[in-house]
């Protein structure tokens, strides 16, 4: 069960899904656009925003820094632009709800046709605080019960050690692997296919 309240501040619908083990508060319209300043999503710790324009030399910093770039694909400005206009695509931004500070990003796709969400990829600048575990959790809880999808999937490298703990910790199945799938520069990097359908997510959830 849950509650559907009208918002006259951002004219959407907010959505209470008070029975789930993490209560998180949904905004769904019905163009991702359209409420762009209100928040997409909480969960206990965090906020997640759509990303603007102005976030995207913070989010392209954050990619590049040492500790994140063997993780991420490093997007240009315009990537980033692109993805922010594109309907079907989620850039967001985490913010820590004690204090506001931005502290990550991620970026999602949804493929509304055949009820799939693919989680590209995220950064959580302070690390080691169980915000990418969180993060995960709250975003699969709003693509499943907000966005009413199927499937959740992700890939993730083979050496992504800390990644590949989250994802199996919060019960995604490893699909299989790709073998030597992508190139970064004479390198050959192999990743893993993970996902969760909504059958199995509600059995755990």
């Amino acid at each position: 069960m849950f509650l559907i309240l009208y918002c006259n501040h951002c004219k959407g619908f907010h959505f209470d899904f008070s029975n789930l083990s993490d209560k998180l508060l949904v905004n769904s319209t019905t163009n991702l656009r359209s409420c762009i300043m209100a928040n997409l999503f909480q969960s206990e710790q965090l906020i997640v925003t759509h990303a603007l324009e102005t976030d995207i030399q913070w989010i392209m910093t954050l990619e590049r820094k040492d500790e994140n770039k063997n993780f991420v694909f490093q997007g240009s400005y315009k990537d980033h632009l692109k993805e922010i206009n594109d309907p079907a695509t989620l850039l967001c931004i985490i913010k820590e709800k004690k204090d506001h500070q931005t502290i990550g990003y991620f970026l999602g796709e949804h493929d509304s046709k055949n009820n799939i969400f693919e989680f590209r990829r995220f950064v959580i600048d302070l690390k080691g605080q169980g915000f990418g575990t969180e993060l995960t959790k709250a975003l699969m809880a709003y693509t499943f019960n907000a966005l009413e999808i199927n499937r959740f999937w992700l890939d993730v490298f083979t050496y992504n050690m800390t990644g590949i703990h989250v994802y199996e910790k919060l019960g995604l199945n490893r699909d299989g692997i790709i073998r030597e799938g992508y190139k970064d520069g004479d390198t050959y990097k192999s990743y893993y296919i993970y996902s969760i359908l909504k059958r199995e997510y509600e059995d755990l959830y």
